[in-house]
């Protein structure tokens, strides 16, 4: 007993000395985290003081602005004691579905000036801690300060943020300029708006690379002024190292890079091979019908047509690209082909088809339907151009996936310009045939061949409004699948991190009923005997994400993976390697060998 005594009188003193250098409060623990106040100081007057988080695994709290959900953490003093502003550390993007977020996770420190600090300083906090759930904490601290040396002092490092020193401007479509940085130095970047509102935090930024630094394009938001862009530019190297720059940018004129100019050529070179596509073909072969008409007529009634074909296409581009990037810009959740998530435009445009197939077939006869109902040729010949890029949308050429993520995230006049350079090309076949006279004197002559032609075109239109159909009733019942792989499960992202997390290989189709290009790569490869017996022996699984009616969870995943449009195949091998993104034209040799 006299020991036991001894031993507490000589540990209760150095306990004691402990406990007066410990600047730190009580400590609100959760199963989800730990909270204290701290202090740099124990001594009263004006002081750094801290919130000092530890967030378990898979929690997280949110930074000063937020993004699209969740609110920072305050914390408040009691009188005569004062809270400034509190300094936040470099954030995480985390992407939920259409939601972006701004968030700090494992260790956080909070710091903050305080003024009018006496010697005991009481305080209330209140923040949001999530994870699959959201939950509001609040807690009330108690610290002491006796003028001793405080032991947390080492924790208050300097700011890992600094002042960018690089100029920085802004341009008015959103896009970020860096002046400085080269292509050696930067790997990743990401900007952190200051304020809320200024950009639409879940949209894809864009990196690109010019002469002088580079271009990062962000999608401006409702509260966006270019006048007083401020935010945090976090910068990551080829080796890993984030670097965070608090950045003002002035008002400036977006370069048109090197980028920019590639995909305008692939995106016509995919607006001329969308011409060789099942969906487009019908109506392809209805205007060369029409065209050959004309034969005997002379090359300047060919080339009105051709042009007034051309004008059409583009008015459809340019207006479907515009309804894209302005509801983008308002925030919807939406990607290449939207107009055909809706039944009402699925169902009017299947009886149009229907009634141009009836007439092909001579089954009644309404004068300039195969020009899409109008009399005068200039007239049918525009809006057969406007017909034929509403049904090319279920198509996806080559390149055309890239092209249209990339105008997408592009300034709003490369935007355009890659939409327009995509209807040149789909429609390039009839202008070489009106620029070019000898392609025009190679044209046959009418006669009564066309009659059986044009019932023999009735055929594709027929098949066109059947798929038609069948895409309306699967979207009247989502129940529904679109495609009926064997073994599928449906695709989540949670779905896919929890596989992945096991290091089990994942297969991933994003698909459509109104795809053809998607329903082609399934009867034509993803079926296949020989695809199949691979998934088998390799134990893959396959999550179909269906893309027919609107989904944002599969609208955001594809913007993570920079596409807008189905059909995207990612094929997440075992053991967490590196994923393959397929190509969106399949053959079952393409398949198997992104499994090996």
């Amino acid at each position: 007993m006299r020991i036991l005594v001894l031993l507490l009188g000589l540990l209760l003193p150095s306990l004691a000395s402990h406990l007066a250098n410990a600047a730190t409060s009580n400590v609100v623990t959760s199963k989800r985290d730990s909270v204290a106040l701290i202090s740099q100081s124990n001594s009263p007057g004006t002081v750094q003081l801290a919130l000092q988080f530890h967030l378990n695994p898979g929690w997280h709290i949110y930074w000063s602005n937020p993004g699209d959900a969740g609110f920072a953490p305050t914390i408040n003093l009691a009188p005569p004691a004062s809270a400034g502003d509190i300094s936040f550390p470099p954030p995480e993007f985390l992407l939920q579905g259409p939601v972006g977020a701004y968030v700090l996770s494992g260790n956080v420190l909070l710091p903050f000036t305080a003024s009018n600090v006496g010697a005991t300083v009481s305080a209330t906090a209140n923040w949001l801690v999530c994870s699959d759930v959201c939950i509001p904490e609040h807690a009330s601290f108690t610290l002491a300060l006796d003028g001793s040396p405080a032991a947390e002092a080492a924790l208050f490092t300097a700011s890992p943020i600094v002042n960018s020193p690089f100029a920085t401007a802004v341009a008015p479509d959103g896009t970020l300029i860096v002046t400085g940085p080269t292509q050696a130095q930067v790997k990743s970047a990401r900007f952190f708006p200051t304020k809320p509102d200024t950009i639409i935090n879940a949209a894809p930024q864009a990196l690109e690379f010019t002469s002088t630094g580079f271009t990062l394009h962000l999608q401006p938001g409702p509260g966006f002024t270019p006048s007083g862009l401020t935010g945090l530019l976090e910068l990551t190297d080829p080796t890993g190292t984030m670097q965070a720059l608090n950045v003002t940018a002035t008002p400036g004129t977006a370069p048109v890079t090197t980028a920019a100019i590639v995909w305008l050529g692939l995106a016509f070179l995919g607006g001329i091979i969308l011409n060789l596509m099942p969906c487009v073909f019908p109506i392809l072969a209805m205007k060369a019908l029409a065209i050959a008409r004309l034969g005997g007529q002379g090359h300047a009634r060919i080339r009105h047509e051709a042009y007034g074909y051309t004008l059409g296409v583009l008015v459809a581009f340019t207006f479907i690209g515009g309804l894209l990037l302005g509801l983008r810009a308002l925030g919807d959740q939406i990607g290449w082909g939207f107009q055909l998530q809706s039944p009402i435009f699925v169902g009017v445009l299947a009886l149009l088809i229907l009634a141009i197939a009836l007439n092909l077939a001579g089954l009644f006869t309404i004068s300039g339907l195969e020009n899409v109902g109008s009399s005068l040729a200039s007239k049918g010949s525009f809006f057969t151009g406007l017909l034929a890029v509403a049904v090319a949308t279920p198509c996806t050429a080559p390149f055309m996936g890239g092209a249209i993520a990339a105008a997408l995230a592009a300034p709003f006049y490369v935007a355009f310009g890659i939409f327009l350079a995509l209807g040149l090309g789909l429609a390039a076949p009839f202008l070489l045939v009106a620029l070019i006279p000898s392609l025009a004197a190679k044209l046959p002559r009418p006669g009564a061949w066309m009659r059986n032609l044009q019932r023999i075109l009735s055929l594709p239109m027929f098949a066109t409004f059947i798929w038609l159909a069948w895409v309306f009733a699967t979207q009247l019942n989502p129940a529904a699948p679109a495609l009926s792989l064997p073994n599928a499960q449906a695709f989540s992202a949670a779905a896919l991190a929890q596989d992945r997390a096991a290091g089990e290989p994942v297969f991933i189709d994003l698909t459509a009923a109104w795809c053809v290009t998607c329903l082609v790569n399934e009867h034509s490869s993803l079926t296949n005997p020989d695809v199949q017996a691979a998934f088998n022996a390799a134990h893959i699984k396959t999550l179909v994400g269906d893309w027919t009616n609107r989904n944002p969870d599969i609208t955001a995943f594809l913007q993570s993976n920079h596409r807008d449009g189905v059909p995207l195949y990612i094929y997440y091998p075992p053991n967490n390697a590196a994923p393959v993104t397929l190509p969106q034209i399949l053959t079952p040799q393409i398949v198997l060998n992104a499994l090996k």
